[in-house]
Formats: structure tokens, C-alpha cells, sequence
């Protein structure tokens, strides 16, 4: 009994900090109207992270990984749009 409860336990802090961490790298818009094409992209990546999210949960996370994966995919992409919004900041000056 005390062994299901413990492995109950590493379960259950594993999907939390899983959880917790995918919370943290989720996209956010953070381009301003400056870059217009560039804001949209990036509220686009935010809008697949969404319907990612549902159809994890949807899916009972029974993705094979695959849905995880798409989501860090979404954050490099969000983040080099970022750095291109900024090199056109300073490609201006």
C-alpha cells in the first residue's frame, strides 16, 4: 500500500512541475504594432499553443509526445520572431 501511495506521489509531482514548466514557456505576444506581420505571427504561434493545450486535454495527454514537441517548436519559433522584431529595431536606427 505504501508503495502505490509513493509511486502515486512521484506521479502526481511529475505531471505538476510538467505542467508548471509548459505554463512557463507558453508564447506570448510581446511585438508591438511597429512590426504588424511580425505581432501577428507571434499571436498565431499563441492561438496553435492554445489548441494544442485542448487537444492535449482532450486527448488525455495521449499524444505520443508529439503535441509537447509542436509546443517547443511554437517557443523557438516565438522566440526567434522576437529577435527579429528587435534586429529590425535596431536595423532602423
Amino acid at each position: 500500500m505504501i508503495k502505490k501511495v509513493s509511486i502515486a506521489a512521484v506521479l502526481f509531482t511529475s505531471l505538476l512541475m510538467y505542467g508548471c514548466a509548459s505554463y512557463a514557456d507558453q508564447p506570448y505576444v510581446d511585438i508591438g504594432g511597429r512590426h504588424g506581420n511580425l505581432r501577428n505571427a507571434q499571436e498565431h504561434i499563441s492561438a496553435a499553443w492554445q489548441a494544442i493545450s485542448a487537444a492535449q486535454s482532450a486527448n488525455d495527454s495521449r499524444l505520443g509526445g508529439h503535441a509537447a514537441r509542436a509546443k517547443e517548436l511554437l517557443s523557438e519559433a516565438n522566440e526567434e520572431l522576437r529577435m527579429a522584431a528587435d534586429a529590425a529595431n535596431r536595423n532602423e536606427r
